[in-house]
């Protein structure tokens, strides 16, 4: 199967899913459902269909046996409406990456709290040594100005003539 045309079918999978979970499947354990993505095999034999669920644990797992138990109606609707010969098994899986998402965005906000305290404690703060510890051109050219004013040098570095 064309990769191109396997996206494509797993695409028309994801939005007849989502339609029918909108409108179609009046099941009461269904909780705040959102299909993520869908994808197929190579062979068209199984798709895979990432779903995430707004709330907690139990209503996440009502949600997970509510598409179990719709599973068949779901096929059968993907299977008149894609046009395939063979209708792929579907198989839903909770799709954990605005877990992961709203997990980082709390371990960006730990580190900007304590970016933030860093900050605070560094405003009064004094350097320990010079303020600028880098030594620039000008200063390397006026120390060598007072070293060589003890004698004058020859045409080569290194000599001086007394």
């Amino acid at each position: 199967m064309d990769a191109a045309r396997a996206r494509k079918l797993a695409d028309r999978i994801q939005q007849v899913v989502a339609e029918m979970l909108e409108r179609r499947i009046k099941d009461p354990r269904l909780g705040f459902v959102t299909v993520t993505d869908a994808r197929i095999t190579a062979d068209l034999g199984d798709a895979t269909v990432f779903y995430t669920v707004f709330g907690s644990e139990a209503e996440r797992a009502d949600t997970a046996a509510a598409l179990e138990s719709a599973k068949g109606i779901i096929r059968s609707e993907v299977g008149r409406q894609t046009g395939l010969r063979h209708t792929p098994t579907l198989t839903f899986v909770h799709d954990p990456l605005p877990d992961s998402a709203r997990h980082l965005d709390d371990l960006f906000a730990v580190a900007r709290a304590k970016d933030a305290e860093i900050a605070k404690k560094a405003e009064g703060a004094e350097f320990a040594g010079d303020a600028d510890p880098y030594r620039f051109e000008e200063d390397l050219e006026g120390d060598a100005a007072d070293q060589d004013g003890e004698g004058e040098t020859s045409g080569r570095a290194g000599h001086r003539t007394t």
